[in-house]
C-alpha cells in the first residue's frame, strides 16, 4: 500500500524473493515524497535530491544495497561539497572529507571549536566503524534474525563500551565529548535537523554515526561512500525500482487509493480501494502509508488493541514544508555553481519556524532536467512550516493565495543568497504549501514524518498485532530519510522472505 521509496524497495525485493507482488498507489505517479514531475520542459524533484553510496558495489547505504540486490546500475554525478549560508553572511563549506571539514570548522568557528570537534571525532570514530559493520540487508524482524546478523557481530563489538551510545540521543555523546562551543553546537544541531527533522537532543546517535561514516569514512581504512546525484533526478531512482518490480512479475496500480486494509479472523487478507476493487493477499499486506493513516484510517479500530492503536495514532509529528520550484535563465551565472545549499537565518535555535531553508539546483549536474539555457531549483523549508496556519483554508481563496505569497518569501530570499538577481531571471515558479504536500504526497497534515525523540522512545519495527500486516516507510525503523526508508522496506521484505532466500541474497551483495 503506497509506492513511496520504502514501499517500492520492499515490493521489488519481495518480487526478487519470488513472491507475486501488487503495489497500489493513490497518486498518478509513483515515488511518494521522492516523485518527479514535469512542467514546461523542466523535470523537478518533489523532495529529496541528496544521495550517497547508490552506485557503490558493495554499498554501506541501504538504498545502494537495494539497488545492488536488484542489479540496478544508475549513472550518477559524484561530488563532495555543499554550502551552508550562515546568518552573518559567512559560507560554511561542508566537504565529504574529514581534514577539509576540520579546516572549515577552524576557519569559521576558531581554535576552540576545532579542538572540541576533534574530541567529538575521537568519540565518533569507533561508532562510525560499527555503523558500517552491519548492513541493513542483514536485518529481519523475526526469531531467525540471529542467523543473518551473527556474521557481523565481531564488527559490532569492535566499539566496546562506546557502543552503548548508539541508541542514545546524539546530544548525550556531544555532551560527553565536552562540546560547549556555541557555533559548533549549532552546526551539530543543523546537521541533525536536516537529517532527522530533530535537533541533536532528539536524533539517535546511530543515525549520526552512519552519516559520519558515509561522509568522512574510517579514514585510512577504505573509501568513503560518494555523494552523488542520479542522472535524470530522483525520478530515475523511482523509475528503476518500478522497472525492477515489473521485470520480476510485479504490478503497479496507480490512481488506486486504498479505502481499507481488509482483516479477517485477525489476519490481513487484502485491500479494498476507494473504487470498490478488492485485491486479495495470500501472504501479507505491507503498508507504506504513515502510522496515522495506516492505523487511524486504513485499519478498522476493532482489529487492533485499543492501547496499541492509541499509541501509534498519537505519535507526534514534525512540521510540514513550504516548497518553491523555479525554472530560470542561467546566462552569466558561474559554471561552478554548487547544487546544494542550506540557508540558516538564526543560529540560536535551528528548529524554529522557517529558520532553515534547503536549496537544490540539480541542473548543474544534469542539464537535461531543464530547457536549453535554463536552470531549475527546488527550495524548501526543512520540516519547519506549521500546518495549523493553513488548516481549513480553501486553496482557491484570496486568503490562501496571499498566505502563499507571504510564506514563500523566505524561500525567495534564501535563493537570492545563491543567485542574487533570481527574480529577474524567472521563467517558471511554483509554490507548494503544507496543503500541497498533504494532497500530492498523501502525508497526514503535510508532515515530514514522526517526531520520535531518541531521548524518549524509538521507531517501531515492521510488525503489527495483525497477522500478515507489516509496515515500512518513515514511520518504522530506522526512521526518516531516503537511506532509512530504503532500509525499512528491506527489513520488511527480509522478514517476510524465507531465511534461506534471504541468506542467498545477502551473500550475493556482500562481496
Amino acid at each position: 500500500v503506497g509506492a513511496g521509496v520504502g514501499g517500492l524497495c520492499c515490493a521489488a525485493l519481495l518480487a526478487e524473493y519470488g513472491f507475486d507482488v501488487a503495489v497500489v498507489e493513490a497518486h498518478d505517479v509513483p515515488g511518494g515524497c521522492a516523485h518527479a514531475f514535469e512542467r514546461n520542459g523542466y523535470t523537478f524533484d518533489s523532495g529529496p535530491s541528496f544521495f550517497s553510496g547508490i552506485s557503490s558495489r558493495p554499498s554501506t547505504n541501504p538504498l545502494g544495497q537495494v539497488l545492488h540486490a536488484l542489479d540496478i546500475r544508475l549513472p550518477t554525478i559524484k561530488y563532495d561539497a555543499w554550502d551552508v549560508h550562515l546568518p552573518d553572511g559567512e559560507v560554511f563549506r561542508c566537504k565529504a572529507d574529514g581534514e577539509a571539514y576540520r579546516r572549515e570548522v577552524s576557519r569559521v568557528g576558531g581554535p576552540e571549536a576545532l579542538a572540541q570537534w576533534q574530541a567529538l571525532e575521537r568519540r565518533m570514530d569507533p561508532l562510525a566503524k560499527v555503523a558500517g559493520a552491519l548492513p541493513a540487508a542483514a536485518l529481519r524482524w523475526d526469531i531467525t534474525a540471529a542467523a543473518t546478523v551473527f556474521p557481523y557481530l565481531p564488527g559490532l563489538m569492535s566499539a566496546g563500551p562506546a557502543a552503548l551510545f548508539l541508541q542514545k540521543p546524539f546530544a548525550a555523546l556531544v555532551d560527553d565529548a565536552g562540546v560547549k562551543n556555541s557555533f559548533l553546537r549549532s552546526i551539530i544541531d543543523l546537521e541533525c535537523f536536516v537529517l532527522s527533522g530533530m535537533k541533536a537532543s532528539g536524533t539517535i546517535t546511530a543515525e549520526m554515526a552512519f552519516m559520519f561514516m558515509e561522509r568522512n569514512g574510517a579514514e585510512g581504512e577504505g573509501e568513503r561512500s560518494a555523494i552523488e546525484y542520479p542522472i535524470g533526478g530522483a525520478g530515475a531512482v523511482v523509475d528503476a525500482l518500478v522497472d525492477a518490480l515489473k521485470k520480476r512479475g510485479g504490478s503497479l496500480h496507480l490512481r488506486s487509493a486504498v479505502e481499507e486494509i481488509v482483516v479477517s479472523d485477525g489476519r490481513a487478507v487484502g485491500v479494498r480501494t476507494k473504487a470498490g476493487r478488492t485485491l486479495h493477499a495470500r501472504k501479507a499486506v505491507i503498508s507504506n502509508a504513515s502510522t496515522w493513516d495506516t492505523f487511524g484510517k486504513l485499519v478498522k479500530s476493532e482489529h487492533l488493541p485499543p492501547s496499541w492503536r492509541r499509541e501509534r495514532t498519537s505519535t507526534p509529528m514534525t512540521d510540514s514544508f513550504m516548497h518553491l520550484h523555479v525554472g530560470f535563465d542561467k546566462s552569466g551565472l558561474p559554471d561552478d555553481l554548487e547544487c546544494h545549499h542550506i540557508v540558516v537565518n538564526d543560529m540560536e535555535d535551528i528548529s524554529t519556524e522557517q529558520n532553515v531553508v534547503a536549496i537544490s539546483i540539480p541542473s548543474v549536474f544534469d542539464p537535461n532536467l531543464a530547457p536549453e539555457g535554463k536552470h531549475l531549483a527546488h527550495i524548501y523549508t526543512a520540516g519547519n512550516e506549521p500546518y495549523s496556519i493553513w488548516e481549513g483554508l480553501d486553496r482557491r481563496s484570496d486568503e490562501y493565495r496571499q498566505l502563499k505569497e507571504q510564506r514563500s518569501e523566505v524561500l525567495w530570499r534564501a535563493l537570492e543568497k545563491v543567485v542574487p538577481d533570481i527574480r529577474s531571471r524567472v521563467d517558471l515558479s511554483l509554490v507548494g504549501t503544507p496543503l500541497t504536500h498533504e494532497r500530492f504526497n498523501r502525508r497526514s497534515r503535510g508532515s515530514y514524518g514522526p517526531a520520535i525523540s531518541a531521548a524518549e522512545s524509538s521507531f517501531p519495527g515492521p510488525d503489527t498485532p495483525i497477522v500478515g500486516l507489516y509496515c515500512c516507510g518513515d514511520s518504522t525503523q530506522p526512521g526518516i530519510g531516503l537511506p532509512a526508508v530504503a532500509a525499512s522496506g528491506m527489513i520488511a521484505a527480509n522478514t517476510i522472505a524465507p531465511l534461506d532466500r534471504h541468506m542467498k541474497l545477502l551473500e550475493r551483495i556482500s562481496g
